[in-house]
């Protein structure tokens, strides 16, 4: 079975790379069709081919003129000449193109509208809501492309109930829990980089955006540091948002010397080490279906805070401590403890290393997709002697 697995913006590539791996340990020819790897990406193909057939020109240009508003003219101008006239055979001849993110729905409708019938279509509905409602431009019209696809792959109940309430055909919508994931791991030279704590140390890492919930993480820190409560914060990450306002906010309340901001797009290693010199790491989102970065993050055996928007509604109550979704407040009380006691921070994590040990791997999940990669093509063939 040839398969070509398509993130054009490589939105997800520890994902893209672990599945991709798994569905040709399983017995699956697979290309990973994506923009070209930068020096930040740890992507090792192993038993599958990686193609950088995105964002060629563009990407070239990067490292001249930076990410600001020509780089992204430039990406939006690219990628929509390539789904409206460029060349689609690389997806067209395999016998699945499994999309995992549609980066810019209204030139991706263009290349599906290409692309049907001349190859099953599969897409992973990562999150219901499009960049969770944070997308301007770049979501307009995705729910209309959900009607395009053979199959559609979510990763939980939840994400399968949004998209029903949508009006999807339920036939059409497959789960797959989302194993937990493993980043590259950090080295002496990494692990050297990062200063180690001289407090209990509370870590966000990843992307940096509206909904994950920052500045609700600042305001809740802020409480705990005025009520005397002592303990670091570190953001690891790229913000997709201004951040100037909630850094300037701790400098001006006197607790600058608590605040460390590593910002950037920083590579796996890095975010790795982070990870391994946290005592808690947060994930206050306002809303989110799955989280890869929480599934990376189990392993470390750290204790965790959380939303309860989501796949952490879910959560066995003893894995993290959970907040009101958007509340301050409420994520204050629940960190509370956390930054206090040590021996509740050591219960808690591992409790969340023994939660990830005991999901579901990547090899079941390979097999999982196969078997709906199969489902969609025994039906075409079907519809095809009807």
């Amino acid at each position: 079975m040839k398969v070509a697995m398509c993130d054009p913006s490589l939105f997800t590539g520890r994902y893209d790379d672990s599945l991709c791996a798994a569905l040709a340990r399983a017995g699956a020819e697979v290309t990973l069709l994506a923009r070209p790897m930068r020096a930040t990406d740890a992507i090792e193909p192993q038993g599958y081919a990686y193609r950088p057939r995105f964002f060629r020109r563009s990407e070239a240009l990067r490292e001249r003129i930076g990410e600001g508003r020509v780089f992204r003219f430039a990406k939006a101008a690219e990628y929509g000449l390539s789904c409206a006239m460029g060349d689609l055979d690389a997806l067209a001849a395999c016998d699945v193109a499994h999309m995992q993110w549609l980066p810019l729905a209204p030139v991706d409708r263009l290349m599906l509208r290409r692309l049907r019938g001349r190859t099953k279509l599969v897409h992973t509905v990562h999150n219901a809501d499009a960049y969770h409602a944070d997308s301007g431009v770049q979501g307009q019209g995705y729910r209309a492309l959900l009607d395009m696809f053979d199959a559609l792959v979510v990763h939980g109940e939840t994400t399968r109930a949004a998209l029903e309430r949508q009006g999807l055909d339920p036939a059409r919508i497959h789960v797959t829990p989302h194993p937990p994931m493993r980043l590259a791991p950090a080295g002496p030279a990494d692990l050297a980089l990062i200063a180690d704590p001289a407090l209990p140390r509370l870590l966000f890492f990843g992307t940096i955006r509206p909904y994950k919930g920052v500045d609700l993480l600042v305001e809740a820190c802020l409480s705990l540091w005025r009520a005397g409560h002592r303990f670091e914060l570190v953001l690891a990450g790229k913000p997709f948002m201004d951040i100037g306002p909630l850094l300037a906010s701790v400098h001006e309340a006197g607790f600058g010397d608590r605040l460390i901001a590593d910002l950037g797009f920083l590579t796996e290693q890095r975010l790795d080490a982070h990870m391994a010199k946290a005592d808690i790491i947060a994930f206050p989102y306002r809303h989110i279906d799955s989280s890869g970065a929480f599934l990376s993050a189990l392993h470390h055996g750290k204790a965790m805070v959380t939303s309860d928007a989501g796949m952490f509604a879910s959560l066995p109550g003893d894995v993290a401590v959970r907040a009101s979704a958007g509340n301050a407040p409420a994520l204050a009380q629940a960190l509370l403890p956390l930054v206090e006691g040590a021996a509740i921070r050591q219960a808690l994590g591992a409790r969340a290393r023994a939660y990830g040990e005991a999901m579901g791997n990547w090899k079941d999940m390979a097999l999982a997709t196969i078997g709906i990669y199969r489902s969609v093509l025994s039906a075409g063939a079907r519809a095809t002697r009807k």
